[in-house]
């Protein structure tokens, strides 16, 4: 994902020459065993005390992608990634990457090289996050390097990617969410054409782009996080949507997981009166802000120490930044910072998932990009209370 002042005006070029032959089939790995389960009891009154006070020994614990990585990506032609949004499928856990290069020249920083691809997907059997997560395969091509699932024109103004925000499992399909990208501008902002699904039936190896639900390059639901619910004995898919760019608002959908392709089976969060019980519409536009804030690629997960939902994202000027929720609208506790944005050069993009914590809940592990190297690291943090 090229994000930040560097790209500005960049227009990297297409190429390499990379061959592998690591073998990445996933159905020749072992099986995770199944993940934590849905919450059913996740909403709490919203006059409930906030408990989240803090964090404590925030530490990077190892590399995801590029060479230095345990499961090097080098080895499917893939020397720089970003982004690395994980959710479990097929009984695995699938990192989703943005645009991401095979080589770069020496002393080049931030995205940009040949081998170019818009997007690419990895995944995992790894179930310990203490010692950082090694990838076991990638969805490749013929030649056994990193397959770019969804394609994209790479013109400038016209569209120059398609990313990938948030990936999801529902009726036995995995469903990527995705935006594209008409123009990259100013740090933090970009221009987009819209917002989609993009559906796959054999383990991320093809990808059949949906004709809805669909939504416009300015809505709410530009880029995304999703999480599994148990809502009336009913699997239910929560979407936390922000607009293009880094500084809009968090707004919020829901659908029964069964029916994720037919948009109008969406349902938008319009309104939260003043004893926290939400109205729902079928509307995007209507939705109303849930969390007003400068919010870049978010991730959301239900967390058993606190009991409450936690909310990561990039807040611009400030770095990484963790909120607690007591319903998946809100309230929202104040943000406390994770990684400073000075702490590391250009942190952004920190994902988490249910599955990846210790003590309980009380260590939390989030993948968490950098834009120099450009590589995709894996963290850790105590939550305090």
């Amino acid at each position: 994902m090229l994000l930040v002042a560097a790209c500005a005006g960049r227009t990297p070029s297409p190429g390499g020459s990379l061959r592998s032959t690591a073998g990445s089939s996933p159905s020749a790995a072992t099986s995770l065993p199944p993940g934590p389960p849905a919450p059913a009891s996740f909403v709490l009154p919203s006059s409930t005390p906030f408990t989240l006070t803090g964090v404590r020994d925030v530490a990077q614990v190892g590399q995801i992608t590029g060479a230095d990585a345990p499961g090097s990506t080098v080895r499917w032609g893939m020397g720089y990634a970003d982004l690395g949004s994980m959710f479990e499928a097929n009984g695995k856990v699938w990192f989703t990457f943005g645009d991401n290069f095979a080589s770069r020249a020496e002393g080049a920083t931030g995205g940009g090289g040949t081998g170019w691809r818009s997007n690419a997907m990895a995944w995992t059997t790894d179930a310990d996050p203490s010692d950082g997560i090694t990838l076991g395969g990638m969805v490749t091509d013929d030649l056994g390097l990193a397959k770019e699932l969804l394609p994209s024109k790479k013109v400038d103004d016209t569209e120059m990617t398609v990313i990938p925000t948030y990936g999801f499992e529902a009726g036995g399909a995995m469903y990527l969410h995705w935006m594209s990208v008409r123009h990259w501008g100013v740090p933090g902002e970009w221009d987009v054409n819209d917002a989609g699904l993009a559906r796959s039936t054999d383990q991320g190896q093809s990808w059949t782009v949906l004709d809805g639900p669909r939504w416009g390059g300015t809505s709410g639901f530009v880029q995304v996080a999703t999480h599994h619910v148990t809502e009336d004995g009913v699997d239910t898919l929560y979407v936390w949507g922000i607009t293009h760019g880094r500084f809009g608002g968090v707004h919020l959908a829901k659908v029964p997981a069964a029916t994720v392709e037919d948009a109008s089976a969406w349902r938008y969060l319009t309104a939260v009166d003043g004893a926290g019980n939400p109205t729902w519409g079928t509307d995007a536009t209507q939705a109303t802000t849930i969390l007003d804030d400068t919010v870049g690629e978010l991730s959301v997960a239900w967390n058993t120490y606190l009991g409450r939902w936690v909310m990561t994202y990039l807040k611009e000027g400030t770095g990484i930044v963790i909120r607690e929720g007591l319903s998946p609208w809100g309230p929202w506790g104040q943000p406390i910072t994770l990684v400073g944005a000075h702490d590391v050069a250009g942190p952004y993009a920190p994902y988490m998932l249910d599955r990846y914590t210790a003590n309980g809940g009380k260590t939390i592990y989030f993948a968490l990009s950098i834009w120099d190297p450009y590589e995709v690291f894996w963290y850790r943090a105590d939550l305090q209370k």
